[in-house]
C-alpha cells in the first residue's frame, strides 16, 4: 500500500481530505494509524486505524462513511503557554508532532520606543497520538548514521507484513530521482524525525527507484 503525505483520501460515500501525518510504532517500525483532516481544516483531522485503508491506485479509500470517520478520536489540541512550558502529559495519550507560535509584539503608535508590551505567552498546537507510538509528516527529516541530512518524508510503501519503506522526497543530494529507504536500514523513529542506519554515501548509492505519484 502506497501511503503518500498529502495524498487524497476518500470514504465508501464522499472525499474527506487528505492524510496529513502517519502515527508508528518505534519499536516494530510498523504504521498504526493514519492522521486525516478535510482539507484546509487540521483541527479537524482525525485518527483512522491503518488497517480501515487500502490504496486504490488513486487515493487511500478507507473502509467507513464519512460520518463514521467523524466520530473517531480528534487528534488536534491547542494549549497557551508560558515560555519553557509544555502541554500537560495526558495517561492516556502522547504528545506527538507540535506546533509553536509565538504572539505578536505590541508597540504604543504613539512612542519610538520598541515592545512594551511582550506577552511571555505562546499557542502551542500538538497532536494527541496512542500511547507508545510517534508521529511522522511530510516535513519530517531524514538523517543518516553519521549526521547528514538526507531529506524529508515524502510517504510510505507498506508491505503485507506491515513493514514500511520510506520515500524520500526529491532534493539536492539525489537530484530529480526518487529514493526509497529499506525498512530494515532504519535505525530509530521519533516524532517528526528518521534515523538510519546508513551513511549518507551508503544512501546515495542506492539504486532510484520510480515512486507512484498522485499529483
Amino acid at each position: 500500500m502506497r501511503l503518500e503525505l498529502g495524498s487524497a483520501v476518500r470514504c465508501t460515500d464522499a472525499s474527506f481530505g487528505e492524510l496529513a501525518d502517519v502515527v508508528i510504532d518505534p519499536l516494530s517500525r510498523r504504521i498504526t494509524h493514519l492522521v486525516v483532516q478535510p482539507h484546509h481544516h487540521p483541527e479537524d483531522a482525525r485518527l483512522v486505524p491503518v488497517g480501515r485503508a487500502r490504496d486504490d491506485g488513486n487515493a487511500i479509500a478507507l473502509d467507513c462513511s464519512v460520518a463514521d470517520v467523524e466520530t473517531l478520536e480528534r487528534v488536534r489540541e491547542s494549549a497557551y503557554l508560558r515560555l519553557g512550558e509544555f502541554p500537560v502529559a495526558d495517561p492516556d495519550w502522547e504528545i506527538g508532532i507540535e506546533d509553536v507560535m509565538a504572539l505578536p509584539l505590541y508597540q504604543d503608535p504613539d512612542s519610538f520606543a520598541t515592545a512594551v508590551d511582550v506577552d511571555p505567552h505562546v499557542f502551542v498546537s500538538y497532536d494527541r497520538i496512542p500511547k507508545h507510538t510517534v508521529e511522522i509528516r511530510r516535513s519530517s527529516a531524514v538523517t543518516s548514521a553519521d549526521g547528514h541530512h538526507l531529506g524529508h518524508v515524502d510517504g510510505f510503501l507498506v508491505s503485507v507484513d506491515g513493514s514500511a519503506d520510506i520515500v524520500l522526497e526529491r532534493g539536492h543530494l539525489w537530484g530529480r530521482r526518487e529514493v526509497v529507504i529499506p525498512a530494515a536500514s532504519v535505525a530509530e523513529v521519533e516524532d517528526d524525525a528518521i534515523t538510519l542506519s546508513l551513511t549518507k554515501d551508503e544512501a546515495g548509492a542506492l539504486a532510484a527507484r520510480r515512486v507512484h505519484r498522485w499529483f
